[in-house]
């Protein structure tokens, strides 16, 4: 049995070490009934379990997301996530580069060709209508505010130099209580622009429940259609094609995410708009430091 190390704040004492499966059967008398609903099906079902976001765990397991959460508080992780790659380590899941493809003149192109079947995959399962929403709102708003947390916090940021180079104002940061409060003080005619692989980003739900407060349109980037943030976006562009097993470190990845900003951005750029805005004009003056 592997031994994992009990940090202050994080797993407790008498869970560190054990196998997720080993400490629910040995926490289960001591959960309320309705977080047994979630314990059974994760007893019975690992693999299923640990490739569900939290509201898919809860709708299969009969119960609310604050249930799922609350059993793994109970049994003692920091949250669903702790609790979810734990489980997938337990399970012996494939990390990033455990499907590996064996060196050779053919290993490049067939990991890249990898990379586009899953973004055409991607293209199937946007709806155009949506996206050609998102492009209205883009275009007609008056400030756009970009949120995201984590390893999703430099799409942000990318994101929002993108729109700027098309003419379209925004505001964007990598810590939370600033884009909560570009949120706050927004203005009607102000857009929400929510970025989360998880779609269970508490930073990022908690923006957009202040935007819906407020009245503001919204639109959600993320890879999970059934999720708090997917639930609470006016519209919702999935950044998924076929479904995977969850690993840890793949979820570090958003080359997914990546793309669907670009299609986004590619449907909203305005030659005229650029122009009238003079957006342009700081590539111009930053070119003299280039060769």
């Amino acid at each position: 049995m592997r031994h994992r190390r009990a940090e202050k704040g994080s797993v407790k004492e008498d869970v560190a070490g054990k196998e997720v499966l080993e400490v629910i059967r040995e926490k289960y008398g001591e959960i309320f009934s309705a977080e047994k609903k979630v314990a059974d099906f994760i007893l019975q079902n690992p693999q299923k379990a640990v490739d569900c976001n939290v509201s898919q765990l809860a709708k299969r397991s009969g119960v609310s997301d604050a249930t799922v959460i609350r059993m793994c508080h109970h049994i003692g992780y920091a949250g669903y996530y702790q609790f979810r790659i734990t489980l997938a380590g337990d399970l012996g899941r494939k990390q990033y580069g455990g499907d590996s493809i064996p060196e050779g003149k053919d290993a490049v192109e067939k990991r890249l060709r990898e990379y586009a079947e899953e973004l055409l995959e991607i293209g199937r399962n946007i709806d155009p209508d949506v996206m050609w929403n998102c492009v209205k709102l883009l275009k007609t708003c008056k400030h756009a505010h970009i949120m995201a947390v984590g390893n999703t916090s430099p799409l942000a940021q990318y994101m929002g130099f993108r729109l700027g180079r098309l003419g379209i104002k925004c505001t964007f940061n990598v810590a939370p209580e600033y884009f909560m409060n570009h949120v706050n003080l927004a203005d009607k005619k102000d857009i929400l622009i929510a970025i989360s692989q998880s779609g269970t980003s508490k930073q990022v739900i908690q923006g957009l429940e202040l935007g819906r407060e407020k009245g503001l349109k919204s639109i959600a980037i993320t890879a999970f259609l059934q999720s708090p943030v997917s639930s609470l976006a006016d519209y919702v562009l999935p950044s998924s094609g076929k479904e995977e097993s969850f690993s840890y470190y793949k979820s570090y990845a958003h080359l997914n995410e990546t793309a669907v900003i670009d299609s986004l951005l590619s449907f909203v750029t305005n030659e005229e708009l650029i122009k009238t805005t003079n957006a342009d004009k700081p590539e111009i003056m930053l070119s003299e430091t280039k060769m």
